[in-house]
């Protein structure tokens, strides 16, 4: 936009400058027409006084006549040396004084005749007029080769046209100068917006800016004002719900997971005999609603625009990973799985709770989908000077074509069975975004299962930036 406003505003002072320049131009042609005009007059004045200067025959046959030259054309050949010229000649051309060049077939008519003849370099303007002399009728040629025309054409390029192309461009600098400076309080707006983090919308001092800017500035102090109330209802309701949302659900959970165990092994002296599969189809459905509240809370939070502006911490992926080991070991051993670590010491720059959120995504995903008896292994170390977090199992997979799409939120494979949300994975790349990183998913080992990996930058590589 400033680039545009800059470029618009030099534009619309050139412009009247180059206007100006050639109205210049244009003034400075007139000016030498109207000389020219001048010149057509004073060579006809002079005319008449070349044919009274005209007093008698020459001395012997063949020898040019006498010449007594008024004052006035002494003074325009003395003054024209080298640039005025005249000729005297006969009704039949021949030239009785002067110069031969300008012989020329006499006029048709008594009036003047003006025109501009090209001679040794130099374009003469030229008058030829029949006059009265005491030799009788002659025909008087008078040239003058000071052209005001021809002086302007030669002079047009550095008199005129050059010095205006210098004056251009001087004032081209000079305005690009004053406009960088008048924009410089846009600019410095520009700046302050961008340096802003997503969280600070805090208003912007008014006094600080033009009274042109201020405007401006009002409305997006107006506008901040309005998204720091909206994101701030947003963070009271994120937080409200999860205090509205965990706390009754796990409550729930915990009773629905005594009523499940009192269901399924009743004692001889039980009190109350509850339909175990009931209880059972209940406690899957408290499962996933809990499930559901908490990974949609985590995807609000997982929020790329917001985390970059938090500040990160040093986090050890081998300790990670035991931890989620030792979370998901029960569920894994419930369905006969070989859960294991296949670990190696590596520190990443992050936020904690993020990695394990994704981290754990993978593994509930991996253990929920492998059939019993399957393998599923989780791996973190270095590859290519960067930390590895990876799942790997050897369950049903996700197709090819499918891959881009299980990233989707709320999407699952036709044909998926057990329970989910289709938020696991997408979680999973959204934390990985929020690292400058994403999910990558391909086939497991002998082309069996899903192997989900992200790379990190390590604690050592962000140290060195």
């Amino acid at each position: 936009m400033l680039s545009g406003l800059r470029r618009r505003l030099i534009v619309m002072l050139l412009v009247p400058l180059a206007a100006l320049a050639l109205l210049n131009a244009w003034f400075d042609y007139r000016s030498a027409d109207n000389v020219a005009e001048q010149q057509d007059r004073r060579l006809a004045a002079l005319v008449p006084l070349l044919a009274d200067s005209v007093i008698g025959e020459g001395p012997h046959g063949g020898d040019p006549p006498v010449l007594l030259l008024a004052p006035a054309l002494a003074e325009f050949f003395k003054d024209g040396a080298g640039s005025a010229s005249f000729a005297i000649t006969d009704a039949d051309g021949r030239v009785l004084a002067g110069e031969s060049w300008l012989a020329s077939i006499a006029p048709s008519t008594t009036e003047p005749e003006f025109h501009s003849e090209e001679h040794a370099g130099t374009t003469w303007r030229i008058v030829r007029e029949r006059q009265q002399t005491v030799l009788g009728e002659l025909v008087i040629a008078l040239a003058d080769g000071s052209d005001p025309r021809q002086r302007w054409a030669s002079s047009v390029l550095f008199k005129v046209l050059l010095p205006n192309l210098v004056l251009i461009a001087l004032a081209a600098f000079a305005i690009g100068w004053a406009v960088e400076r008048a924009l410089k309080p846009l600019l410095e707006l520009k700046d302050a917006v961008e340096r802003r983090s997503p969280r600070d919308l805090s208003a912007f001092d008014e006094s600080a800016s033009p009274e042109e800017v201020r405007p401006l500035v009002r409305s997006l102090n107006r506008l901040f004002g309005l998204v720091d109330a909206q994101a701030e209802s947003q963070r009271r309701f994120v937080a409200d719900a999860a205090h509205q949302l965990r706390t009754p659900l796990a409550g729930l959970q915990a009773q629905v997971e005594a009523w499940a165990q009192a269901a399924n092994q009743p004692g001889p002296d039980a009190t109350l005999q509850l339909p175990a599969e009931q209880v059972n189809k209940l406690r899957g459905a408290t499962r996933r609603t809990s499930q559901l509240a908490n990974q949609l809370l985590a995807l609000s939070r997982a929020d790329v625009r917001t985390m970059q502006t938090e500040p990160r911490q040093q986090v050890d992926l081998k300790a990670l990973c035991e931890d989620l080991l030792e979370a998901h070991l029960d569920a894994a051993s419930a369905k006969h799985i070989d859960l294991g670590l296949d670990t190696r010491p590596v520190q990443v720059m992050g936020h904690e709770w993020l990695l394990r959120e994704l981290l754990a995504n993978l593994v509930d995903n991996a253990v929920k989908y492998t059939p019993a008896g399957g393998t599923v292994t989780i791996r973190c170390g270095s590859a290519d000077g960067l930390a590895l977090l990876q799942v790997e199992d050897d369950g049903p997979g996700v197709p090819v074509q499918e891959r881009p799409r299980v990233l989707e939120r709320f999407y699952r494979v036709q044909g998926t069975g057990g329970e989910g949300n289709g938020l696991g994975l997408a979680i999973a790349q959204e934390i990985a975004r929020v690292h400058h990183s994403h999910l990558d998913l391909q086939s497991g080992s002998g082309g069996r299962g899903l192997k989900a990996s992200v790379l990190l930058e390590t604690a050592a590589a962000t140290a060195a930036l």
